[in-house]
């Protein structure tokens, strides 16, 4: 996996820099700010950006919103102190895949972050309960009521879209999904896109907290 660090601290980047590399994840540059992260992830392709959101110049979720349009890719987790709703709320939106705080253990924080490897969206202790909060609401608001939306689900999705999204949000990477279906990993990324579009997600984040909310997540016995 390789890793661009982005943080207007030095002192903060050369620890995080040093945890990363002692576990062996290539970390292939750094950079202090939104538009510096820009130019550095067009050079260097990194398959993730760990990002700062408070930065001088462009803040991490317009550098969110910046890298993601261009370079879908990779995959972007923010890496702050903030434990803003708000904050949190507009990184997803923007295209983040997790977001992480800076108050974690660094077992804890590299446990998390691994788990990108994995297909898993890297998100601190509590912060999922607030997403699927946040789509509760913002389902009901749009449709009325969850049973009404729950419902309509099946009928905006063909079958094989929904077992997609099914084996998606149990955490099976797209190479997972393929071989459990029997599918190319990009016939399985083009149903993805399709899911989004129809769902009116963002990210591979957002599916795993609609999935859950919908209940389309059994527990396995």
């Amino acid at each position: 996996m390789k890793v661009l660090l982005v943080d207007d601290h030095p002192l903060f980047l050369e620890g995080l820099q040093n945890l990363l590399t002692a576990r062996g994840i290539d970390v292939v540059g750094t950079a202090g700010d939104g538009l510096e992260a820009l130019e550095k992830a067009r050079a260097l392709h990194p398959d993730v950006i760990l990002m700062d959101i408070q930065m001088p110049r462009c803040d991490g979720i317009g550098a969110t919103r910046l890298v993601t349009a261009e370079l879908p890719d990779i995959q972007i987790v923010m890496l702050t102190v903030s434990e803003e709703d708000k904050d949190l709320f507009e990184a997803i939106r923007s295209g983040a895949s997790g977001y992480l705080l800076k108050t974690l253990d660094s077992d804890k924080f590299l446990e998390l972050f691994s788990g990108l490897s994995q297909g898993e969206p890297a998100l601190s202790p509590g912060l999922a309960r607030k997403i699927l909060g946040e789509f509760a609401r913002k389902a009901g608001g749009a449709e009325g009521t969850a049973q009404g939306y729950e419902d309509d689900v099946e009928e905006r999705l063909t079958p094989r879209q929904m077992e997609v999204l099914t084996l998606v949000a149990r955490g099976l990477t797209y190479k997972e999904v393929g071989t459990v279906l029997c599918l190319s990993e990009r016939t399985i990324k083009y149903h993805m896109g399709k899911i989004l579009q129809k769902l009116h997600l963002e990210n591979r984040t957002e599916v795993i907290a609609y999935a859950a909310r919908m209940g389309l997540v059994r527990g396995e016995t």
